[in-house]
């Protein structure tokens, strides 16, 4: 029988997904049986609302992003009048644990993850929030390495970016960030527009890119977050497939268990290949300026819908357009704007709707995450 992802999510309900203190964290889901999907617990009482709880997957250190997201908790429990509690979980399935067991309201879903938690717990999920990044409602995975000699030029200051579905290498300069959609490592927001960032003195190197077949990676070990990550596992591996590597034996693969774990594996030489959401160099650029000179980027994935705040269907109407409301004008102040940079690289909020992702849903099933 087909190995599914689903069968990776098959859990223990009982593991504690989240508790009374903000520094507790998802514990892994137990595997148990493989199912087809997973039934929403059978207590379908109204939820309590003195407290609501917001879930969040790791996009760098678990105590980092919980302190990261502690303003913003501040902000909505303020708005709401209801205590809003934020925890991070230890990876993408703990969330999904967390909600669709009922021990969490909230969650800010990775693209996969969430079309995932809408197989498993059939109606308990509602999109409410789109994730906007520059202006772009999409991104993509992008192919990393640390080894300049499979580059079929020099490395340069640069990032990709699909132009009429070509991946296109578009190149800036010292003074001058690429004109792409997704901000990259070494440049900062000024009073007229990007500028050099520089930190405590320190100008952080803008990002170097380069082109490379991807057969370069054959024989070789590469860097993936995890197999419920859509830009550092499912559609990279998607690429592999389409460019007639097999992604399971053509390659060595290792899960770093998160995109900044990637990053910092080929920073450090644990490998010389990895793959991540956009530029995930920018998570490791306040300890290391030099990363995006170390790590170069050699191609990107076709566009991912972007990431998405889910709701539990039987909250009240009004709490889940409160949410809604808070978190987008939250993210158009300064601060709000900084923080969701630091945390995901969300510039805005738009609406969004459950039918939005049915494109990441077929593309998982073509891959077979959803086969007995």
């Amino acid at each position: 029988m087909k190995k599914s992802l689903l069968l990776l999510l098959c859990l223990a309900l009982v593991a504690t997904a989240c508790g009374g203190s903000s520094e507790e964290t998802v514990e892994e889901p137990v595997a148990t049986e493989e199912v087809e999907t997973l039934e929403a617990p059978a207590t379908t009482a109204a939820p309590t609302l003195d407290k609501i709880v917001f879930g969040f997957v790791p996009s760098a250190e678990q105590a980092e992003l919980l302190d990261n997201i502690q303003p913003m908790m501040k902000v909505l429990t303020d708005g709401l009048g209801i205590e809003v509690e934020g925890f991070v979980t230890s990876d993408y399935s703990g969330l999904l644990v967390a909600m669709g067991s009922g021990q969490a309201d909230v969650g800010a879903f990775a693209t996969l993850g969430y079309v995932t938690a809408m197989e498993a717990f059939p109606r308990r999920f509602e999109a409410i929030a789109k994730s906007v990044r520059y202006g772009s409602g999409s991104y993509h995975g992008t192919f990393w390495t640390t080894d300049a000699s499979i580059c079929d030029s020099p490395p340069v200051i640069g990032a990709f970016e699909n132009i009429n579905g070509v991946p296109t290498l578009v190149t800036g300069s010292e003074t001058t960030p690429p004109d792409v959609k997704a901000l990259q490592v070494g440049w900062g927001f000024g009073d007229s527009g990007l500028i050099p960032e520089v930190r405590d003195g320190v100008t952080t190197s803008p990002g170097l890119a380069c082109e490379a077949d991807l057969s370069v990676m054959l024989g070789e070990e590469v860097l993936f977050v995890e197999e419920g990550s859509t830009s550092g596992y499912l559609y990279p591996s998607l690429q592999l497939k389409k460019a007639g590597i097999d992604y399971t034996s053509d390659i060595t693969q290792r899960f770093a268990g998160s995109h900044d774990g990637v990053i910092a594996g080929l920073y450090n030489g644990d490998a010389k290949f990895g793959v991540t959401y956009d530029d995930a160099r920018r998570t490791l650029r306040k300890t290391n300026a030099d990363v995006g000179e170390k790590v170069i980027a050699f191609a990107i994935t076709e566009e991912i819908p972007n990431d998405v705040i889910a709701v539990r269907t039987d909250l009240p109407e009004d709490i889940k357009q409160q949410i809604y409301d808070i978190l987008a004008e939250y993210i158009a102040t300064e601060e709000g704007r900084a923080i969701m940079d630091e945390i995901y690289g969300w510039t805005d909020l738009v609406p969004a709707e459950n039918s939005e992702f049915d494109v990441v849903r077929e593309a998982a099933e073509e891959f077979g995450l959803y086969d007995d």
